[in-house]
C-alpha cells in the first residue's frame, strides 16, 4: 500500500457478498469528494460466500487493498490485522454493512487534529427492536463496569491516529474497548453524533450472546488488565 494517502479505512468482511456491489460504489463516491486522501483495507475475515472473489475484482481499483484470512478469526483479528499493515498517519473504521456511512468519515476528520480519536455515536438507530434492546443492555453494563465515558461502544464508525492505536493491547473482544484501551495509553477521544440506517442486505453476525453476555465477560477482563496496566514516564537516561 502506498504511504502517499492520509488515512487507511478499514473493512472488516465475513460473508458480505450481498453488500459489496454497493459497498464499492459507496466508496468510490466518498474518495472521489472527500478533501482527505484514503484508501481502503477489505480484511477479509476467512468468508465462504465468495465474498473473496469479489473483493479482489474491486481491488484492481488502486485506491482498494485487501487482506485475506486463511479461516475466520473474529472481528477483533480481523481489525487488528488492519492496524497492523496501515501505514498511514490516520485509520479508519467502518463495517461493510454500510448501516453508517463514510461519507460521516469527513465530519469525524473535522475534529482529529485535536485529539487521538473521534468515535460516532448513533443517536437515531435503524435497528430492530430486539438489536436495540440487547445493545443498551450490553452499554448500561459496559459504563457500570468500566465507566470510560463512551456513549456508543457498538458504532463501526471511528477515525483513530495509527501511532496510537499501534500501542494499545489487542485481545478477542478487545474491539470493543478500543477508545478506553486508547485512553490507557494517555489518548484524548471525542465523540460525534453520525448518521445510522437499515440493513439492506446480508446477515448481522450479532446475537444476545455475542452482543450481551460476550460483551460482558470482556468488560471484566479489560478491568483486570486496567488495574495492571503498565505506565511509566522516563525523567532522566544516559542511553
Amino acid at each position: 500500500m502506498s504511504n502517499s494517502y492520509r488515512m487507511t479505512i478499514i473493512v472488516p468482511i465475513y460473508n458480505e457478498i450481498d453488500n459489496l456491489d454497493r459497498v464499492e460504489k459507496t466508496f468510490l463516491e466518498y474518495l472521489a469528494q472527500s478533501p482527505t486522501k484514503s484508501q481502503v483495507l477489505f480484511v477479509d475475515d476467512g468468508s465462504r460466500d465468495g465474498s473473496f472473489e469479489k473483493i479482489s475484482k474491486i481491488c484492481e481499483h488502486p485506491d482498494f487493498h485487501f487482506i485475506k484470512f486463511r479461516q475466520n478469526r473474529g472481528l477483533s483479528t480481523a481489525i487488528k490485522a488492519g492496524i497492523d499493515h496501515a501505514n498511514t498517519e490516520l485509520i479508519g473504521y467502518i463495517d461493510a454493512d454500510l448501516q453508517t456511512t463514510p461519507f460521516d468519515f469527513d465530519k469525524l476528520l473535522g475534529e482529529i487534529n485535536t485529539c487521538d480519536a473521534v468515535i460516532g455515536y448513533r443517536a437515531k438507530r435503524k435497528d430492530t427492536l430486539s438489536k436495540k434492546i440487547q445493545s443498551r443492555i450490553a452499554n448500561a453494563i459496559r459504563r457500570k463496569l468500566i465507566d470510560d465515558g463512551v456513549i456508543d461502544t457498538g458504532c463501526p464508525l471511528k477515525v483513530l491516529r495509527t501511532d496510537k492505536v499501534k500501542k494499545i493491547p489487542f485481545f478477542d473482544g478487545m474491539h470493543r474497548f478500543i477508545p478506553a484501551l486508547l485512553k490507557l495509553e494517555g489518548g484524548e477521544i471525542k465523540q460525534m453524533e453520525v448518521q445510522h440506517f437499515e440493513r439492506i442486505a446480508g446477515q448481522s453476525k450479532f446475537n444476545i450472546f455475542n452482543r450481551s453476555i460476550k460483551p460482558l465477560q470482556d468488560a471484566f477482563a479489560y478491568r483486570w488488565m486496567r488495574s495492571r496496566y503498565i505506565r511509566y514516564e522516563i525523567e532522566q537516561t544516559d542511553i
